[in-house]
C-alpha cells in the first residue's frame, strides 16, 4: 500500500481516475495518425502563472484558435486570463470559461471544437487531466513533474495506445539554445562516445514555495490554503515526499544525447538523500521562530541525488536542489571519451584541441569561431527571432511551436508519451530508493521493447 499522502488517490478528492487495461490494443504507428489541421483549436487547463504564457502564446499565433480554458480560481487569475484576451481578440473571437471548481475541465473536454488541450495545473492532476483528454479525442501536452506512483505511468502509455492519441511531453529545456548546441556537438561527435552525463534541477524555490497570499513569489512564509499560485500546493509535496520530484529538466535533454527510448533505455537507480533544513531556516529567517509554519517538518531533504545506469551502459546523475540558497543551474554535464561540456562554467574540453588539461569557453552564439557559433542548431539559427522574448530564453517558444507543428502535419512527436512516462516515473522510484537507504529500483521499459528498435527524430533538422 502506497503510505504517501500526497498519492493522488488520497490527494483529489472527488476524483474518479480513468484507469486502463494493460492490453495492447494499439500500434506505435496508430499513434501518431493525426490529421493534417491548418489551425490548431485549443483548449487550456490551468491558467495560473505558467499557463498564463501558454496562453499569451496561443493568442498570438495565426494557426492557433483558443477555445476555452478551464480554472477554479475565479478571484485572481480570472480577471487577468479574461484581460488577455480581450487584449487580442477583442469583440472578434469568444472564449468560453469553465470555472466552476477542479472537475469542469471534463465539461470543456466535451466540447466537439478542441483539437489539443494544454495542461499547466498542480502536479497531481497532470495524468489524471491527460488520460480524460485522450478519452475525449483530444491530443493533450502536459507539463512536466513527476508522478506519485508507476500505474500513473502506465495509465498515460496504456491509454495512449488504446485510443490512439499522443502525448505530448512539455520539457522545454530540450528546446534551451545550449543544451541543443551541445545535442549538434554529439551528434557529430565532438566528444566521442559518450560515457557519463549529468543534469538536474538546481533552483532556489523558497520564494516560490512560500509567499503572502498576495503575490506569486514571495513576501511572506505562507502556504497551503493561505497562500498563493504554487505556494497553494507545491510546498506540500515538500512536506510528505522525500525523492527527485522534478527530474525531467535534468533528464529530458541528456535523454535526447543517448538516445533514450530509441535504441537505448534506462535500467535502474539508486538515490540517496540529505537531511531536510533549508525550508524550516526559511521560515525561522524571514517568520520568527514563533511562526505556525516554523513547527512544520518538511520531509524533503535539501539536496536529493540519483545515479542512473542505461542498457548502452552510460551512467547518469541526478541532482534536486530547490530548498537551499545558490544560483540557478541544471548541472550539465556530457562527458565522453574524447572530452567533455560543463554546464555551469560553460566549459568544453576536446582532447587534441584544446590545451592539455585547461579548459575552454563555449563561447557566444554570435561568434562563429567560438564552440556555440559553430555548432549553433539549425532549429536556433532560423527560428531565433521568432522566439525572442518569449518566455525561459525563448525555449518555451520552440516547445509549443513543436507541439502546434506537429499537430497540423499530423507527425509524430519528438518528446512522446514514452519520453514523459520515463521522465515521471524517476520520482517515485527515487522516493522508494531513499526510503529504502539508497536501494537500487528497477525503471520499467515503457515502450515494451519498442526502444530497440525506434529512431531518434528530436530536433534532427531545422523544421519544429
Amino acid at each position: 500500500m502506497n503510505k504517501n499522502p500526497l498519492h493522488r488517490r488520497s490527494f483529489l478528492k472527488n476524483t474518479v481516475a480513468a484507469g486502463v487495461g494493460l492490453s495492447m490494443l494499439g500500434s506505435s504507428a496508430k499513434l501518431f495518425a493525426n490529421e493534417k489541421k491548418p489551425k490548431v483549436r485549443i483548449g487550456l487547463i490551468g491558467v495560473g502563472a505558467r499557463g498564463l504564457g501558454h496562453l499569451n502564446f496561443c493568442l498570438h499565433r495565426e494557426d492557433a484558435e483558443v477555445v476555452a480554458f478551464a480554472d477554479p480560481d475565479t478571484a485572481y487569475t480570472l480577471p487577468k486570463v479574461r484581460a488577455m484576451i480581450e487584449k487580442v481578440y477583442g469583440g472578434k473571437r469568444k472564449v468560453a470559461e469553465y470555472t466552476n471548481g477542479p472537475e469542469d475541465f471534463r465539461n470543456m473536454l466535451k466540447r466537439d471544437d478542441i483539437d489539443a488541450v494544454i495542461i499547466a495545473t498542480p502536479w497531481e492532476w497532470h495524468s489524471i487531466m491527460a488520460v480524460a483528454c485522450m478519452k475525449a479525442g483530444k491530443t493533450p501536452a502536459v507539463e512536466v513533474c513527476g508522478a506519485s506512483d508507476i500505474q500513473e505511468c502506465w495509465e498515460l502509455v496504456n491509454t495512449s495506445e488504446e485510443t490512439g492519441i499522443p502525448v505530448f511531453g512539455m520539457e522545454n529545456v530540450c528546446y534551451r539554445r545550449d543544451v541543443m548546441a551541445v545535442l549538434n556537438m554529439v551528434r557529430q561527435g565532438l566528444f566521442g562516445e559518450l560515457t557519463h552525463l549529468q543534469g538536474g534541477y538546481q533552483h532556489d524555490l523558497r520564494a516560490v514555495k512560500f509567499n503572502n497570499g498576495k503575490q506569486y513569489y514571495g513576501g511572506g512564509v505562507e502556504f497551503g490554503e493561505k497562500a498563493l499560485s504554487e505556494a497553494k500546493w507545491r510546498t506540500n509535496h515538500s512536506v510528505h515526499r522525500n525523492g527527485d520530484l522534478y527530474p525531467s529538466h535534468g533528464l529530458g535533454p541528456v535523454n535526447n544525447y543517448i538516445n533514450i527510448n530509441r535504441g537505448n533505455r534506462l535500467v535502474s537507480l539508486t538515490s540517496v538523500a540529505t537531511k531536510s533544513r533549508g525550508l524550516h531556516k526559511y521560515i525561522v529567517d524571514n517568520g520568527g521562530e514563533n511562526h505556525p509554519n516554523a513547527k512544520v517538518r518538511f520531509k524533503l531533504g535539501d539536496i536529493v541525488s540519483t545515479l542512473i545506469q542505461t542498457n548502452n551502459g552510460e551512467t547518469i546523475m541526478l541532482s534536486h536542489d530547490t530548498n537551499s540558497p545558490r544560483p540557478y543551474s541544471l548541472n550539465f554535464r556530457v562527458q565522453g571519451t574524447n572530452g567533455l561540456w560543463m554546464d555551469d562554467q560553460s566549459s568544453v574540453y576536446v582532447e587534441k584541441k584544446s590545451k592539455y588539461d585547461e579548459w575552454e569557453k563555449t563561447g557566444d552564439f554570435n561568434d562563429p569561431n567560438s564552440y556555440f557559433g559553430k555548432y549553433d542548431h539549425p532549429l536556433w539559427k532560423k527560428y531565433a527571432n521568432d522566439a525572442a522574448g518569449a518566455g525561459h530564453g525563448g525555449m518555451d517558444w520552440f516547445v509549443l511551436n513543436s507541439f502546434l507543428e506537429c499537430i497540423k502535419r499530423g507527425a509524430p512527436y519528438p518528446l512522446d508519451v514514452y519520453d514523459m512516462a520515463t521522465w515521471y516515473a524517476i520520482t517515485p522510484l527515487s522516493e522508494q530508493s531513499v526510503a529504502e537507504s539508497g536501494s537500487v529500483q528497477f525503471i520499467p521499459d515503457f515502450t515494451r521493447g519498442r526502444w530497440m528498435n525506434r529512431t531518434p527524430i528530436f530536433a534532427l533538422n531545422d523544421e519544429y
